[in-house]
């Protein structure tokens, strides 16, 4: 295991603070909550992973930054790479018809591979990476997801690491996007969309 002196990540980061934005609702979870929670995880991850170092599979764009954070928090040599996703539907909700816009550079073959994911709402598009991942013939293959929603999966996941269970609400900040705003934010926020576009929806 790796014995370097880590600086914890809320002691060295510089939050963005959003200015006035009438769409930033309420904080769901904090930086610092944040921060604590992912060390704790990585905690867990070392122990569980002590003799045989995963491969974290990170899933663009969202899950960048608990990516980051989350394998620094790892005391173990693993390795990493990405893959990203289109889930058709609305902004704010996926119908699980998904397709893959960037695959793996990495032979999973053998692999202990360790999703690490952003959010899970109805958790179709988890379920499909999770099918086409295990057909090719990994070791092992789990799940670490920063955040799921309470009562929104609409099949079983068995997801082995989950950072928060948040209400289900739409959320941004600490990866988490709308229209690619908002992925700098420090901490987990409501996203409240404008009344403009809601009364637009409605008609």
């Amino acid at each position: 295991m790796y014995s370097e002196v880590r600086t914890p990540y809320s002691e060295v980061r510089t939050p963005f603070e959003a200015p006035e934005d009438p769409c930033l609702g309420d904080v769901v979870v904090t930086g610092d909550q944040l921060a604590r929670r992912v060390q704790e995880l990585g905690a867990q991850i070392t122990a569980d992973y002590a003799d045989r170092p995963p491969l974290l599979v990170g899933v663009l764009k969202g899950a960048f930054m608990i990516m980051s954070d989350l394998a620094r928090a790892i005391n173990l040599p693993v390795e990493i790479d990405f893959m990203a996703v289109a889930s058709y539907g609305t902004a704010t909700k996926s119908s699980g018809v998904v397709r893959i816009v960037k695959d793996l550079d990495t032979d999973l073959s053998d692999r202990d591979v360790l999703v690490v994911e952003d959010i899970v709402d109805s958790g179709l598009t988890l379920s499909y990476l999770r099918r086409n991942l295990l057909v090719r013939s990994t070791k092992s293959l789990e799940v670490c997801a920063l955040l799921v929603k309470e009562g929104q999966q609409r099949v079983n996941l068995g997801i082995r690491y989950v950072g928060f269970t948040i209400p289900p609400a739409f959320v941004v900040g600490y990866g988490l996007d709308v229209s690619e705003r908002y992925r700098n934010l420090a901490e987990i926020r409501r996203y409240e969309e404008p009344l403009g576009a809601r009364q637009r929806r409605s008609r």
